[in-house]
């Protein structure tokens, strides 16, 4: 991910009609462009300045189907519009080319269908595939399978960073001048976002967001939507989970940055690699010209693998054996050597090519790894760990780890951790609450309270969805799921620009991501990005040049802090840490859909 200290790129300029400054007020009143379950709360929100409700017509394919009257009207704190809500939930009619009107005011199309959210996982999931290091991306799994969209050979190129040619690549890496003298081969992973680092505690938490997806799934009997074959990656029909194939992808990119035996801080994992310095765009992996090395090991990193390999740990234990075993011993000796070396945090300086990822409190990382080990190996030597850790969070990101562990916690069921679980759960619903308080408030039906729209705030609402999904399942309590549809809803267009925030889903959407291959923007050679990429989305703090100069007066009003710029990676980048919420949260409502058509 760009760092908020970045480096200096050439700006391009763009023309005004491709990155508008202002937000358009088409596509009034603002709707869930992909669409709406047909047992679900279904809601739009009209933006206008009266005070007096509405008359408003539910149309499919131009043909008037319900009608009724929106709410009276009422300010958003978070973008400053006044805004009156639709409420259309008793309409049972499935289909296409639905479209909400009020007087002359259209709506953008949406549908109404039980599988209006199936392709969107699959394109959200093919993210994944799309930004591996260290493999050639192939035309024949670039698209097709579940996705909404064909392979197309556009997307596909030559394996990133595999010392060939001019590429360095992440063969042979050494460590930052003065840090080591060994070298360490750590091709495969994921890029992280918009650049070509690969960093461990962005890695850990992504995995983990993935595989608590696919246990969840497990403990509630929904996991063939990721069964060998469904997602169209080079693993499909090697007979294990696609999901957990590419998953693998990224654990075995973590577990090579652990430092071997023999060496100093033996068990240890680098913070992370990447270039020596900042690249600019468009740029395709395979032609980084950088030189490549490894950022000195790190406690949070460190206990990023303990944890996710000790959650792999039991989730292959019926799939693969061996593998299975390999992360058990790695993050067992990953906590040994956290423990060890329990204040070796990163604070930054090895930043000149890439993210820095500083943290400088691990206590959250030691309580999420020991339940992960407690859950996998039942050994009550963690417990204490676990029982002396308070939570204070309300919610969750790669710096700040503590309620990963409490949610599976909540999720994995071990008969001897029984109370533990019920008293995590009653933790969930209780932040659940909160959440839903916040959304309730908000007149787009954001879970972010004013002050809380910062770098990646649209994982950010992903994330908090996830909580509320958690307690729906422990409760049973249907504000909890509806919670998660209103959430939805604002990602994929239900909001004050009234475009969707994942490229590719919807009639409006974004763009331009600011990333170094799907650079179509800036020259013609390279392509746009494919469907299923959340982009960060409004961010009042602005940290690239190109959103303080056309966003700054946005600041009082922080939802509306956006704009589709491939430069300005403050509010537009993508991130693997945000996909995977995503992804987690569309499964969640997928499941939702075959639970009401049962």
């Amino acid at each position: 991910m760009e760092s908020k200290i970045q480096h200096s790129l050439l700006l391009f300029v763009f023309l005004l009609a491709t990155c508008p400054t202002v937000r358009a007020d088409a596509g009034n009143p603002r709707v869930n462009q992909v669409g709406y379950l047909p047992s679900g709360v279904k809601t739009a929100t009209y933006r206008t300045e009266d005070s007096e409700p509405h008359a408003w017509t539910l149309h499919k394919n131009g043909k008037a189907i319900a009608h009724g009257k929106t709410s009276a009207g009422l300010s958003d704190a978070s973008s400053g519009d006044r805004l009156q809500q639709i409420d259309f939930s008793a309409v049972a009619v499935t289909g296409s080319g639905f479209t909400l009107r009020i007087g002359t005011s259209t709506s953008h199309a949406f549908s109404i269908t039980p599988i209006a959210f199936r392709a969107p996982l699959y394109d959200t999931l093919k993210y994944f595939y799309h930004n591996r290091s260290g493999i050639p991306i192939a035309t024949q799994f670039t698209g097709s399978g579940n996705t909404s969209f064909a392979s197309n050979s556009q997307w596909a190129r030559a394996a990133g960073h595999v010392n060939n040619a001019v590429n360095m690549g992440d063969l042979n890496v050494p460590c930052w001048e003065g840090t080591c003298r060994y070298t360490l081969n750590v091709p495969k992973g994921w890029y992280d976002a918009g650049d070509h680092g690969k960093y461990v505690v962005n890695a850990g938490i992504s995995v983990w967001t993935l595989l608590n997806m696919f246990e969840r799934g497990m403990f509630w009997g929904t996991t063939t939507q990721f069964e060998d074959g469904k997602l169209n990656i080079p693993e499909s029909a090697n007979g294990i989970p696609d999901l957990l194939d590419e998953v693998r992808w990224e654990l075995e990119f973590m577990l090579a940055m652990q430092v071997p035996p023999g060496h100093p801080n033996s068990g240890m994992v680098h913070h992370k690699v990447h270039d020596l310095n900042w690249t600019g765009l468009p740029l395709a992996p395979d032609q980084d010209p950088q030189q490549r090395a490894l950022v000195l090991p790190s406690t949070a990193a460190t206990l990023n693998l303990a944890a996710t390999a000790a959650q792999a740990a039991r989730i292959w234990k019926g799939h693969d054996s061996v593998f299975s075993a390999q992360c058990l011993q790695a993050a067992l000796s990953a906590w040994a050597a956290a423990h060890g070396n329990p204040v070796y945090l990163y604070r930054g300086g090895y930043d000149s090519g890439g993210g820095a990822y500083d943290d400088a409190n691990v206590a959250d990382e030691f309580y999420w790894a020991a339940i992960e080990l407690y859950l996998t190996t039942r050994d009550e030597r963690y417990l204490p760990t676990i029982d002396a850790y308070t939570i204070s969070r309300s919610d969750f990101n790669w710096a700040n780890t503590e309620l990963a562990g409490l949610m599976s916690m909540a999720t994995v069921v071990v008969p001897f951790s029984a109370s533990r679980r019920v008293a995590a759960q009653k933790k969930i619903i209780a932040i659940a609450n909160t959440h839903l308080l916040t959304q309730n408030a908000s007149g787009y039906s954001v879970p972010l309270a004013v002050s809380e729209y910062d770098w990646g705030s649209n994982g950010g609402v992903a994330n908090r969805l996830m909580l509320m999904a958690l307690a729906y399942h422990f409760s049973g309590d249907r504000a909890y799921a509806n919670g998660v549809t209103q959430g939805i809803d604002y990602l994929f267009g239900r909001n004050a620009f009234s475009t969707s925030f994942v490229t590719g889903e919807g009639t409006v959407v974004a763009k331009f991501p600011h990333h170094r291959f799907w650079a179509g923007a800036l020259n013609p050679g390279f392509p746009l990005a494919p469907p299923g990429a959340l982009i960060g989305g409004p961010n009042s703090g602005l940290q690239d040049p190109v959103a303080l100069k056309q966003l700054a007066p946005c600041v009082a009003r922080p939802a509306t802090c956006w704009i589709d710029n491939i430069e300005a990676y403050s509010v537009n980048e993508v991130a693997i840490n945000w996909n995977a919420p995503l992804a987690w949260v569309l499964d969640f409502q997928n499941h939702m859909a075959e639970r009401s058509a049962r």
